[in-house]
């Protein structure tokens, strides 16, 4: 099968976009300004190259125009300013238009981008000047693939050019060889670019020959003398990639889930059957296992960072259309996670940072007013806790009015007038489908499409939302994520003769319920640890499971933020790596499950979901 280029450089072409977004933001924020220009020159340089290989014509004619602006502000013929900043971000989505239009094979309507393309084209605009180039390519140039043709049509891209060939070095026909390139080449460009975008167009062909650029005024470079060392010249050396696609990763993360399952049978038959000889092969297998899931799913964690760039121009254009200064602060973007994660949590982090432009941050002005300075910051962090990631959104902003958000429950009929709320209960309202404060539907929020679908969405990725604010000072989303949704260490109870997971990161400790015990607190399901009641939960009651309880249970105690609560069990069967399996459509409604296990013995064991369980216990809790 024929190799296809197209799909990487498409791939290619987006974190590229999504780099000039990134250094175009910070353009006039960063103290080395010439290598912010630089970065975003050679970003613009690559794709003009790979999108003319691959057929992309109008995406590569209209980056040239880019590349050269971006030359001019190389050389300090173009101020660096946010004005430029604004015109390289329009030639990103100019990029991005050109590109689907080309992908879905329709036209790109009549006109567009030519307002920019001239815009481009006259920013700060310069006088043209005269280079002399003397181009002596290395012999070998068409044997490597070279085209000197190529490399003369793009000088003549740049400007007016007159060229002259020379054929002084061309030997008698008797010992030419065909592959050879004897030619040498004289030319005198006008032109509006500089020194670099000239010495650009021979980046790929300069090693092993002789290329001179001067001004035409200049005395010409001694032909002896080397060219320039320039950090574009030579590739920095970088450690060796391979692009996959994403459906390999899950096909190898899908089959070393069933390598670990079946090295949990085979231990377990090992065990069952006291083979001696097999125990030491089946620990070696046990810690090649180990090494292998640990590596597969390492290749799968990719840098938050690569989702938090995207925010800085979500951030940048809203305050600009809702007339708000505000700056984006990130942390923690080295953290990881599970790309499948990452794909999934796009839009819930939008939805946030919308919230909090909208309805949090207010205008500079109200700012002034408050004592606070007229720029507001959202805080975008991220930070490891055991094996799971908590995000966390935060503004500087008014916070959540309590008030505001009882008023619009009562109006919704959502509680009563006279309910007695806790603060938590407050905020929770806000949690709940349709709920919004905002008195008018704008192009940013007021459409019913709030927080609710917001914990849907981190629900379905095992996780969990927690609000905080504070009147007068900002308001806070915490987002709770597990590490990867593909295996995890789980710690296996037994309960009425049926098999349970509990994420091993949940848990705190085990302790023992005696039946007297259990019988205190009113018949409340209430336990004591070191002198502080925990609420308990029976699994056996949940489940519907038969049987009658055990004079001695066990109660495992979980955690999630700050709430507690036990699960009480018949037996705590020890630890498990747990290879993560989807119930599938017909239980998505169980709540307190977040998938299955198939273990050694053939049995399924359900995984518990500890958040649900938790918000489970204190529902039980209000209604006993």
């Amino acid at each position: 099968m024929a190799y296809n280029p197209i799909p990487t450089f498409l791939q290619e072409a987006e974190e590229l976009i999504a780099d000039i977004e990134q250094s175009a933001l910070g353009l006039a924020a960063e103290a080395d300004q010439a290598e912010t220009v630089n970065r975003l020159f050679r970003a613009f340089h690559t794709i003009k190259g790979s999108s003319a290989m691959c057929g992309f014509d109008a995406v590569a004619a209209f980056t040239h125009n880019v590349e050269s602006l971006l030359d001019r502000a190389r050389t300090g013929a173009v101020a660096v300013s946010p004005q430029l900043a604004e015109v390289v971000l329009q030639a990103a989505d100019q990029i991005q238009v050109l590109l689907q239009a080309a992908q879905s094979g329709s036209a790109v309507p009549a006109g567009a981008g030519e307002a920019l393309t001239g815009a481009i084209a006259s920013f700060g605009n310069t006088a043209e000047r005269q280079w002399k180039i003397r181009f002596r390519p290395d012999a070998a140039l068409l044997a490597n693939g070279g085209n000197p043709l190529t490399l003369l049509r793009e000088l003549r891209e740049l400007g007016a050019c007159e060229i002259a060939a020379h054929t002084d070095a061309i030997p008698s026909l008797d010992s030419i060889q065909p592959d050879a390139c004897y030619l040498w080449w004289e030319i005198t460009l006008s032109t509006a670019a500089g020194e670099n975008a000239i010495r650009d167009v021979f980046i790929f062909v300069e090693d092993g020959g002789v290329l001179e650029i001067a001004p035409a005024a200049a005395e010409p470079v001694p032909e002896s003398a080397s060219p320039p060392a320039r950090e574009t010249q030579k590739a920095a050396i970088k450690e060796a990639t391979v692009r996959v696609p994403a459906e390999r990763l899950d096909r190898l993360v899908r089959l070393v889930g069933e390598f670990v399952m079946n090295h949990s049978c085979l231990a377990q038959a090992t065990a069952q059957q006291h083979a001696i000889e097999l125990s030491n092969p089946v620990q070696v297998l046990e810690r090649l296992v180990g090494e292998l899931r640990d590596t597969v799913l390492g290749i799968r964690m990719l840098p938050i960072d690569t989702l938090f760039g995207r925010f800085r121009r979500l951030v940048h254009d809203l305050s600009a259309e809702l007339g708000k200064n505000v700056d984006l602060v990130t942390e923690g973007g080295e953290t990881e996670l599970d790309k499948s994660i990452l794909d999934q949590l796009g839009d819930p982090l939008v939805h946030c940072l919308r919230n909090s432009l909208d309805h949090g941050v207010e205008p500079a002005a109200e700012r002034a007013a408050r004592g606070k300075p007229a720029r507001a910051t959202i805080r975008l962090s991220a930070v490891h806790t055991g094996s799971s990631v908590v995000i966390a959104i935060e503004d500087d902003g008014r916070g959540i009015d309590r008030e505001a958000v009882r008023a619009k429950a009562i109006e919704k009929q959502l509680v009563a007038p006279g309910a007695t709320l806790s603060d938590r209960d407050v905020l929770n309202l806000i949690l709940l489908p349709g709920f919004s404060t905002a008195q008018s539907v704008t192009s940013v929020s007021g459409r019913g499409v709030g927080m609710d679908a917001i914990q849907r969405q981190i629900e379905l990725l095992r996780g969990s939302l927690a609000l905080a604010s504070e009147p007068g000072r900002g308001a806070r989303v915490s987002i709770t994520l597990p590490l990867t949704l593909a295996i995890i260490d789980g710690l296996l109870v037994e309960a009425a003769g049926d098999r349970f997971i509990v994420p091993m990161a949940a848990v705190v400790e085990n302790v023992e319920l005696t039946r007297q015990e259990r019988a205190r607190h009113n018949g409340r399901n209430l336990l004591s640890v070191r002198g502080k009641l925990v609420p308990y939960l029976n699994l056996q009651e949940i489940f519907a499971a038969g049987g009658e309880p055990t004079a001695i249970a066990k109660a495992v105690i979980v955690q999630h933020g700050e709430e507690r609560v036990g699960l009480l069990v018949e037996r705590v069967l020890g630890s498990h790596q747990t290879v993560i399996q989807s119930l599938g459509k017909l239980y998505r409604n169980v709540e307190v499950v977040s998938g299955a296990t198939i273990m050694g013995d053939g049995r399924v064991a359900l995984i518990l979901d500890v958040a649900r369980l938790i918000a489970f216990a204190d529902r039980s809790r209000r209604d006993s």
